[in-house]
């Protein structure tokens, strides 16, 4: 037998998984790192800690299975976390800045009220300005850690996302690279290009021998070193991408029109557009992710901040439930929310409203409600935000869309999903394997290195696990949301709203 070994580095915890040749998980391990919060909206983590939780859940896996059974290796990684080492001695020069961390919001707001400026990134890398994106985080760093642009200038620092700084890691230094997927998220990468854009580097003040060679998804990355996990040496690391991209992959979206939602702290819609670049005119961000052979191909993104994290609030905050499991019990045991919204707003809203001041709302209260209308209206609040993001994609695209494929640990969730179909009006599917990052991760891989011939050979490992088709009648569908967008309305901090 043969495998391949997929490593999901994500933002608690790394993830190793190995897959046999029909895309199902032979064995899996996991490990979680710390996170630290120095100040108020500061988020890091230490990539030596991160690099730790990575070796010993690839140990583990690699150690139950022959070690020459390992044909390839796939990364897939947290999307836009900024990691910079000395490139002689090979140790992290600080922490790294997390996705989440917004201690340069005050820098990204000076950037967007200068004339041009948003429209000027909008148009070279798809994003909008904001702390989210890695291109502000390596600014920071240079700015603020002693000696750290001198380094730069000289050529001594590397910049990463963590899949480069993993595959740095596996391959003993002899690999600084990473796919356009991730350095499409860095607000320093030209997606018409398809190029670091110098421009851009040069209003941060980052050398571009900082930056990893970026290389299609699918592809030879560079060859595992023995001394640094129980892997042998010599195995190629074949594919990378981005989480979410990971996903898109993971699930055989790969023609124009296909779509998936995955359901995690938060929530990520990606539609793939193919070879057209689509500008939003909605609130969306205009990426990359991988075609048919693991190049890159658009995608439209719709990130909502609050999705599986609402039902954790309910049981952490509220303690109205005591396992998120409680939650699917507790919704059916009302008929309805009794007319309760809850706008889970509770770090702002993303997409399509990126309304950082809003803050959560629960509207609609009586003396009759109970917590599982609460409840209920919390798990109902997932499914309207994704209709947010679904009709901002229709608008922006054109594109029919048949059905919606789902995945990520709330997918779990039978109620969640059958109303998901009944407020969009389209079918969900829900796959055997919920857990796509790490499979799109491992078919990259394995495309690049003959694994599986094929995309048709991966669309033929997508099995089925359940259909959920829209049963509620849509005049009904229509008014409720109608109450959410209104809810909303009264949520948002400012004359924000849908474009729609």
């Amino acid at each position: 037998m043969k495998y391949i070994l997929a490593i999901d580095q994500g933002t608690t915890g790394s993830r190793a998984v190995i897959y046999d040749n029909a895309g199902r998980c032979v064995v899996s391990a996991y490990e979680e790192f710390r996170q630290y919060f120095p100040a108020p909206g500061w988020v890091e983590h230490d990539p030596l800690e991160i690099w730790q939780s990575v070796r010993n859940s690839v140990n583990k896996v690699v150690r139950q299975v022959p070690r020459s059974s390992i044909l390839a290796v796939g990364i897939t990684n947290q999307r836009e976390t900024a990691v910079v080492w000395d490139r002689e001695t090979g140790k992290p020069v600080h922490r790294a800045i997390v996705w989440q961390c917004r201690r340069t919001a005050e820098r990204c707001r000076a950037l967007k009220n200068r004339p041009g400026e948003s429209a000027f990134f909008r148009e070279r890398t798809g994003l909008p300005i904001d702390a989210y994106f890695s291109a502000t985080k390596i600014e920071w760093i240079l700015k603020n850690v002693k000696g750290a642009a001198q380094k730069a200038r000289c050529g001594r620092l590397c910049f990463g996302t963590t899949d480069s700084w993993v595959l740095w890691k596996l391959t003993g230094g002899r690999s600084h690279a990473t796919d356009y997927t991730n350095a499409s998220r860095t607000m320093l990468f030209n997606i018409v290009s398809r190029s670091w854009d110098r421009g851009i580097l040069k209003k941060f003040g980052i050398p571009v021998d900082m930056l990893p060679e970026v290389r299609q998804s699918s592809g030879i990355f560079g060859y595992t070193d023995e001394s640094t996990t129980a892997l042998p040496a010599g195995i190629p690391v074949a594919g990378i991408a981005g989480d979410q991209q990971a996903a898109l992959f993971g699930q055989a979206c790969f023609s124009p029109g296909t779509i998936k939602n995955t359901y995690g702290t938060g929530a990520f819609m990606l539609l793939n557009t193919g070879a057209r670049r689509i500008r939003s005119k909605y609130g969306l961000i205009t990426t990359l992710a991988c075609g048919r052979d693991g190049g890159p191909v658009y995608a439209l993104e719709g990130s909502i901040f609050i999705a599986g994290a609402a039902v954790q609030w309910l049981r952490d905050g509220l303690k109205i439930i005591r396992t998120a499991a409680d939650s699917e019990p507790a919704a059916r045991s009302v008929p309805d929310t009794g007319g309760v919204y809850f706008v889970p707003a509770l770090v702002g809203m993303g997409a399509p409203y990126w309304d950082p001041g809003c803050r959560g709302t629960i509207t609609g209260i009586t003396r009759g409600t109970t917590a599982a209308h609460i409840i209920r209206a919390g798990l109902e609040a997932i499914c309207y935000q994704a209709r947010d993001v679904l009709e901002a994609m229709r608008r922006d695209s054109g594109l029919a869309v048949s059905r919606l494929k789902v995945d990520g640990g709330a997918a779990k969730n039978d109620f969640l999903l059958q109303f998901q179909a009944d407020i969009i009006g389209l079918r969900v599917v829900r796959p055997v394997v919920i857990e796509s990052t790490s499979l799109g991760a491992a078919y990259l891989a394995g495309l690049a290195t003959g694994f599986w011939k094929d995309t048709a050979a991966i669309t033929r490992c997508w099995r089925r696990d359940k259909d959920f088709r829209p049963r509620m009648a849509r005049a009904r569908a229509r008014s409720l949301y109608d109450g959410w967008r209104s809810a909303v309305a009264r949520t948002l901090s400012s004359t924000r709203k849908a474009a729609w």
